[in-house]
């Protein structure tokens, strides 16, 4: 485990607060535990709320960095410009619901987007719900707005949106790889806004980026935060997401 502290303007509930932690851990709320077999977390209660931590630390393409929702451990990364790539520390009970926790590279951006890597996952683990994600936020708040295309350690791959601020996040089930496609992990995804339409890409083997899937509508008001993240699915167990070869472009029909 990796001891840390509570960020500042943490909320626990009486149930919470009752989560049992071994000494030098941070306490965990209950329903941010995946201990069941089938690896259950449930959603936060609608009035949890973690402060973002955003660090002044410009990083390859991108201008920031934030530790989204404060998650209880803190992340890192780092960019290798030799291999591209993106090799992003971090720990975040969940991307979903009505509130994340992940560590975020972004950059601040209007208009179309653009957006691709290759993801990788160079600790083996049970993979579970440990994902990569391409990414567009209102804000850096906890509750942000926004779309992704998350790449999980099973290979699934999908795109999912929270329609605005402090909503659930809907997955419109477009999806492929995990128990469609057992031990195929997708080599490129991307993601594309051309107005208020946001598609996800994919190439499964290296043939070309192809749409998969209708687009879904969500607007956002310029300037917004596009980028780059990774979670662990555990709320203090660090895992690693390597994203190599990340193009970002501000226009549509870029992806590559």
């Amino acid at each position: 485990m990796f001891a840390a502290t509570l960020c500042a303007g943490t909320r626990l509930l009486p149930a919470q607060a009752a989560a049992v932690q071994t000494p030098g851990t941070p306490e965990v709320p209950d329903w941010a535990l995946p201990g069941s077999p089938t690896h259950k977390q449930y959603a936060p209660p609608v009035d949890f709320h973690r402060a973002t931590k955003t660090f002044d630390q410009p990083i390859g393409v991108f201008q920031g960095q934030s530790d989204i929702g404060g998650p209880l451990v803190p992340g890192s990364a780092t960019y290798d410009a030799a291999t591209k790539q993106y090799t992003i520390n971090s720990a975040g009970y969940n991307i979903w619901y009505t509130r994340d926790e992940f560590r975020f590279l972004w950059k601040k951006m209007s208009g179309d987007i653009s957006l691709a890597a290759d993801g990788t996952f160079p600790i083996p683990s049970t993979p579970h719900d440990r994902k990569i994600v391409l990414i567009l936020r209102q804000d850096l708040e906890d509750d942000s707005k926004e779309i992704m295309v998350g790449e999980h350690g099973t290979g699934m791959v999908h795109l999912a949106a929270r329609s605005q601020k402090n909503a659930e996040i809907k997955d419109m089930q477009y999806r492929i790889g995990g128990s469609l496609l057992p031990a195929v992990m997708p080599q490129r995804i991307g993601i594309q806004k051309h107005g208020d339409e946001v598609a996800m890409f994919i190439s499964v083997k290296g043939e070309p980026m192809h749409q998969f899937g209708p687009p879904l509508s969500i607007h956002f008001d310029g300037p917004f935060y596009v980028g780059v993240g990774f979670c662990s699915h555990y709320p203090v167990t660090v895992d690693t997401g390597v994203l190599a070869n990340v193009t970002l472009e501000n226009s549509a029909e870029k992806l590559h």
